[in-house]
């Protein structure tokens, strides 16, 4: 696939995250280059303006798009929308339907959008023999947000069965507030409810804040930016968090399946492994296992999945993300939490605005622009 230039990646679309600026150079230590999966880009549908995915019940993906429709991949074709919520929400700035997830057992479908109002909302519809029931809709969660960008928005449920719902610091820039560091808030935070265990939801009594009275007990990590796209290793249970960043550094955070929670991944002290305009590194700073600057076409990380498919061998294991201004789809190797190699694909998939990752474990990934691409073997 044609790479694009950056301007030709950034012209006649809007960026959900975060201000532009400029590279995809590599940060980290030298590492050594794993050997490279031989993969292509198969344009499977296309979408107005795609922003999630998820696997959904017999072999079916479902498709987020951003005004507010949810629409089903099934065997190669993307029918109508089976929601619509448009008239409840808005794409001004960052803001509309920017996550969607089933549980476990496909007995619930959760959307995560901003309403009219701004105000960052979390709804549940049960699901009977995979469709979903209207008239069983409810609230589970709501933030206000102060401004139109850094809503986070993404939504998934961990290996432990709880729902994991990001949420950025605010907006504006700089984090103005101070909400990254701040515990009494949820912005700037991963957070950890158990949706159906009260009204509207119950705090798993594990959570690493639930007794302090300083904090929020919903908190699962704190620290982040726009943590815009997260997931969970199938293999592995471990939690990967792409974090946009403000000016000048791209951040990937890792924390292991065996994690309590209560991480601190720094921000608004740092960026990457960067103080901030002089901000002092927490003690507690659990700094990314890889981050790229932006003297390049690179402009805020698209956070991926784990490869856990059967198509491509060569790539199982690896962490595959991308760039919303470079597009280029890559993929770090890890061990025990520190990055062991990476690479480039050598594909593009244009603005690359999110990953899903089916059923089967195969990736998808989807541009702003409307193509649902599947990662598929050369």
């Amino acid at each position: 696939m044609k790479v694009r230039t950056r301007s030709s990646a950034i012209i006649g679309t809007i960026c959900l995250l975060g201000s532009l600026a400029l590279s995809t150079a590599s940060a980290d230590e030298p590492a050594a280059r794993p050997k490279a999966a031989h993969v292509a880009l198969k344009t499977v549908a296309t979408a107005q303006n795609p922003t999630a995915g998820t696997a959904g019940p017999n072999g079916t993906v479902w498709i987020a798009e951003r005004a507010g429709t949810v629409r089903v991949l099934n065997k190669g074709t993307l029918g109508g929308p089976v929601l619509d919520i448009s008239a409840e929400t808005t794409t001004d700035g960052e803001r509309g339907l920017l996550g969607i997830a089933f549980d476990k057992k496909f007995a619930h479908f959760y959307i995560s959008f901003t309403n009219l109002e701004g105000t960052s909302t979390i709804d549940e519809f049960a699901v009977r023999q995979g469709k979903i029931q209207p008239a069983t809709r409810r609230t589970v969660l709501t933030q206000t947000q102060p401004y139109e960008n850094h809503n986070g928005g993404d939504i998934k449920f961990g290996p432990d069965g709880y729902l994991y719902i990001a949420f950025g610091d605010g907006g504006a820039g700089g984090d103005p507030h101070g909400n990254g560091q701040k515990l009494d808030t949820l912005l700037g935070k991963l957070l950890r409810i158990d949706p159906t265990g009260g009204k509207p939801y119950a705090i798993p009594a594990d959570n690493p804040f639930v007794n302090d009275p300083n904090a929020r007990g919903e908190i699962w990590a704190y620290g982040l930016r726009n943590p815009w796209r997260f997931s969970f290793d199938a293999g592995t249970g471990d939690l990967l968090i792409g974090d946009v960043g403000e000016s000048a550094w791209e951040e990937v955070d890792w924390a292991p399946a065996s994690s309590k929670g209560g991480e601190n991944y720094g921000w608004s002290s740092m960026e990457g492994t960067h103080p901030f305009r002089g901000g002092v590194e927490p003690a507690n700073h659990v700094p990314p296992v890889h981050e790229y600057d932006r003297n390049g076409l690179g402009c805020a990380v698209t956070g991926g999945f784990v490869y856990r498919g059967k198509a491509i061998p060569a790539l199982k294991g690896q962490y595959v993300f991308s760039d919303y201004c470079d597009g280029t789809i890559r993929t770090l190797q890890l061990k025990n939490g520190k990055v062991t190699g990476q690479t480039d694909l050598g594909v593009n998939g244009g603005e690359v605005i999110s990953f899903v990752q089916g059923g089967d474990g195969e990736l998808y990934a989807l541009a702003i622009g409307g193509t649902i691409s599947r990662i598929d073997p050369a």
